[in-house]
């Protein structure tokens, strides 16, 4: 075993007596970092008038917010979206790597989770602010979280793992004291074991092309999906259930969201990854078939949707056999969204979080954000032609398809991570 190996796979923060550590600023430290990603998902909830196809962004940054407040045309609205989902992307590759290093292992589900449970915070947190507030305003109130942010993180101390690969020993017990009350016990790498950079090289051992793998797989897998598909048809799929105010269908999605993340985010220390992720994909597949089956039965989707670029497909049911498959829709909708929530929407971020080894952390982190947000862009950008090419509901079953895929993949290769500190999880990937 080389050094590197040994820096890597020994608990370096295996608290002495095996107990849990008893500090409570872990917490603090994790909450501050997770400001970003809701500050994310603030910036994914609320949409400029001129400009609703960007409603993908993210400000991370005070000042990336106010850029859009002070616009004045479409260039500088560009512009500000441009910075914000730059900002967004540091955000959302840091977070979870920052929290998944200075959790001990019995909170680390817990607290990994909240990262995405911020994000669907903050979209559920535009959406009611947007009832009462004009974008600009929206705009404003979102520089409101990465200003805590930004002032709660210049007194974090940096992850004891990357000060002892440094071996800057002094600064890392400062820091496990900080986060968890004491320091004694724990123990330094090798000496002479330097942390090293990335190679390509390092591609072939187990423990860096397994992660590799999973990561990007689990990224792929989460857009396919079809959660951006079944987000885009919530609201027309309301008006076709005669719900007197279709805006409420935001609300009601993001509600689910919120609510079943926090349920994951409770039990995910408890039932583990590999049982979430399985259920999740479960009812995924059983709610992506149900939605197929709804269009169907339509013969296309729902004809006033101005999501998709469809042509309008009358249908030839009776306007109340309509409403009432329209309420299968709705069914399957807040069925889906409820499964995804549980876990493949934060799971597959708390993964990439824990499975990759500290030497290569950064690169094969970035890999994995780069694929979730190329994989999202393709699959919204290529929704629409697809659905033309295969009909909805059979856009809706290759979904299915993808789900059961994603079940089975986890099942012969996603490792349980529950319990493990982040070097025996390395150690598992190397074959020790």
């Amino acid at each position: 075993m080389t050094p590197e190996d040994q820096e890597e796979t020994q608990p370096l923060l295996q608290p002495p007596g095996g107990s849990a550590p008893r500090g409570r600023r872990v917490f603090l430290a994790a909450f501050a970092a997770a400001l970003g990603p809701l500050s994310f998902g603030f910036a994914l909830g609320y949409s400029s008038p001129a400009i609703p196809s960007l409603r993908r962004a993210a400000p991370p940054a005070p000042h990336l917010d106010e850029d859009l407040t002070a616009a004045q045309n479409l260039w500088m609205l560009l512009g500000g979206r441009l910075l914000t989902g730059l900002a967004c992307g540091i955000a959302s590759l840091v977070a979870p790597v920052y929290i998944s290093e200075i959790a001990y292992p019995e909170v680390r589900g817990l607290l990994g989770s909240c990262v995405q449970l911020m994000v669907v915070t903050g979209i559920l947190l535009a959406y009611l602010a947007g009832w009462v507030l004009e974008w600009r305003w929206l705009a404003v109130l979102g520089c409101v979280p990465p200003s805590f942010m930004l002032l709660l993180m210049c007194f974090m101390p940096e992850t004891p793992r990357f000060l002892l690969s440094q071996h800057k020993r002094q600064e890392a017990m400062a820091a496990m004291q900080f986060l968890w009350g004491y320091a004694q016990g724990w123990e330094e790498p090798p000496l002479g074991a330097q942390h090293q950079d990335f190679h390509v090289a390092q591609l072939w051992r187990p423990g860096v092309y397994k992660p590799f793998i999973i990561g990007i797989s689990l990224m792929a897998f989460q857009q396919l999906s079809g959660v951006n598909a079944v987000m885009f048809y919530a609201e027309t799929i309301f008006e076709e259930a005669k719900f007197k105010d279709s805006s409420l269908a935001s609300v009601v999605v993001g509600v689910i969201q919120v609510l079943f993340t926090a349920t994951a985010a409770l039990i995910m220390d408890r039932a583990g990854r590999r049982l979430l992720l399985t259920l999740s994909g479960v009812v995924m597949v059983f709610s992506t078939s149900a939605f197929g089956a709804y269009f169907k039965l339509t013969e296309g989707g729902p004809s006033n949707s101005s999501h998709v670029d469809l042509p309008a497909l009358v249908s030839m049911e009776p306007a109340d056999t309509n409403v009432g498959l329209a309420w299968l829709a709705v069914g399957s909708m807040c069925l889906f969204l409820a499964g995804f929530a549980v876990g493949w929407g934060p799971i597959p971020w708390l993964l990439m979080s824990e499975i990759f080894p500290l030497h290569v952390k950064g690169v094969a982190t970035g890999v994995c954000v780069l694929t979730n947000w190329f994989m999202a862009f393709l699959v919204t950008k290529e929704f629409s032609s697809l659905m033309e090419v295969l009909r909805p509901y059979g856009a809706f079953w290759l979904a299915s398809a993808f789900c059961i895929f994603g079940v089975l993949f986890t099942l012969a290769c996603v490792p349980e991570t529950k319990g493990k500190t982040l070097e025996q999880i390395t150690a598992h990937f190397e074959g020790r």
